[in-house]
């Protein structure tokens, strides 16, 4: 009673303290009038970007994925870079919708909307590139385990690219559920503002008759809770599994019981970064400076510390268990990564990973919003340059320095990666732009609650 008394509360989680009513009509203005110019200028941006990466992939489809700077030493580089990175960054969806709402931590409410949705986007991203690996996409198909006439004709299951291929699915699956049962509340919120039309029809399909009973409440909250014990798995065994593709191969830097806590570590803090990256944005473009406040982002800023320390910590125990066991092959692998050719990328990843989100450590950094989104683009920049490493460094010196090779990408590679990137953000834009872009049912449940100092909201 007295330790609670002697500590002053911290701000609220939600500015001005609004009415409930006035919560809706605010997360649902954005639905019903015209979108900002700022909002059309980044959609204006993203179609770009995506009409080049489209354009890149067509021709490398068109001609080969000889257009890439892929050789015999070097097989892969660009594209199971892409692939990991997106990966990485659909995890942080997950971890706080999931993950913190089962210990219960109510700053989440303002954020988890964006964070789910990022994940499905980073999941879409993430597929496009081992389907134009293949150079024929299609005939995709034939990796589908199902029976069929083509003789014995059966995928390898004892492959870790098969094991990708189920957990990504299932991953993606369990999060599109978890983030459409979240919406139907708000869905129907948003059908109940709509003119008759179009919209108000498409949105009363989607809503799937939601009347906002009790019955109806606790049949969803039940169902929430249930997805979201099923989910938090996933955000373990995903990127576990996805490290496996590397840690059970035999090359030197791959082979290391290290990589399922380092790569799960590394999609938590690059997922982190990108939720960041994304709230400032959101914030901006729809008005939302009520809702997505200088506390959401203080947190966010706090994970992201923490999980750099993982990575850091990571970092250093590959290079002393090179240094500890005395390979020699491993001893180079490690040295050629911070000496060698590129070595100019590894401390760009060690720079943008460990040392930048240091700064966070300030709480003048993390109040200053446009500073804190160009700390983690930053932090998205090293995690990319994270999986170039890990992959090209240890391939393009291998065994035999006769089959050393170098490796540069070519303009259809940065092109693809660019309209990764266009897809990613104009899927985001037009989500912010038609659905709720946060969770009106549980931001209500905490208007006028600051959390008490010494606790998470």
């Amino acid at each position: 009673m007295h330790e609670a008394l002697a500590h002053p509360a911290r701000e609220p989680l939600i500015l001005g303290d609004p009415s409930l009513a006035q919560v809706t009509e605010d997360i649902c203005r954005p639905l019903h009038s015209r979108p900002t110019a700022l909002w059309w200028a980044g959609l204006l941006v993203s179609l770009v970007l995506l009409a080049l990466g489209v354009a890149a992939v067509t021709y490398q489809i068109a001609t080969g994925i000889g257009t890439w700077g892929l050789n015999r030493t070097v097989g892969w580089a660009f594209d199971i870079t892409n692939f990991v990175f997106w990966i990485g960054i659909g995890h942080a969806g997950t971890l706080i919708s999931a993950i913190l709402f089962l210990f219960r931590q109510r700053w989440r409410t303002s954020v988890n909307r964006a964070a789910e949705a990022m994940t499905l986007f980073a999941v879409m991203c993430a597929g496009i590139f081992p389907v134009i690996h293949m150079g024929r996409p299609w005939l995709a198909f034939w990796m589908f385990p199902y029976p069929n006439t083509r003789g014995s004709l059966w995928i390898n299951f004892r492959s870790p690219l098969v094991w990708d291929f189920f957990a990504i699915s299932t991953y993606f699956t369990i999060s599109l559920v978890f983030w459409y049962v979240g919406l139907l509340p708000d869905l129907a919120a948003a059908r109940d503002r709509t003119r008759p039309g179009l919209r108000r029809r498409l949105l009363e399909i989607f809503s799937l008759g939601w009347n906002g009973s009790t019955r109806t409440w606790q049949r969803h909250e039940i169902v929430y809770v249930l997805l979201a014990g099923l989910a938090t798995p996933l955000v373990v065994s995903v990127h576990t599994i996805v490290s496996w593709d590397f840690a059970t191969s035999v090359i030197p830097g791959w082979h290391a019981t290290i990589f399922p806590p380092y790569f799960v570590a590394g999609a938590i803090f690059s997922g982190m970064a990108m939720v960041l990256t994304l709230m400032l944005v959101a914030r901006s473009t729809m008005g939302l400076e009520r809702y997505i406040t200088t506390r959401h982002v203080d947190v966010m800023c706090k994970l992201v510390i923490l999980t750099s320390g993982m990575v850091a910590f990571a970092y250093a125990t590959e290079f002393f268990m090179a240094l500890y066991s005395a390979n020699q092959y491993e001893q180079f692998v490690f040295r050629n990564r911070a000496l060698g050719p590129f070595a100019w990328a590894y401390w760009i990843m060690v720079g943008c990973n460990v040392l930048v989100p240091q700064l966070f450590w300030f709480s003048a950094v993390r109040r200053r919003f446009g500073l804190v989104f160009l700390l983690s683009l930053l932090v998205n920049v090293g995690m990319w340059f994270e999986r170039f490493v890990i992959i090209v460094t240890s391939l393009h010196r291998d065994y035999l320095p006769s089959s050393w090779a170098g490796y540069a990408p070519t303009s259809i590679e940065v092109a693809t990666l660019v309209g990764s990137f266009g897809l990613f953000l104009t899927c985001f834009l037009l989500f912010c732009r038609f659905v709720p872009v946060i969770a009106i049912a549980e931001v209500k449940g905490v208007i006028g609650t600051p959390a008490p100092a010494g606790q998470d909201a």
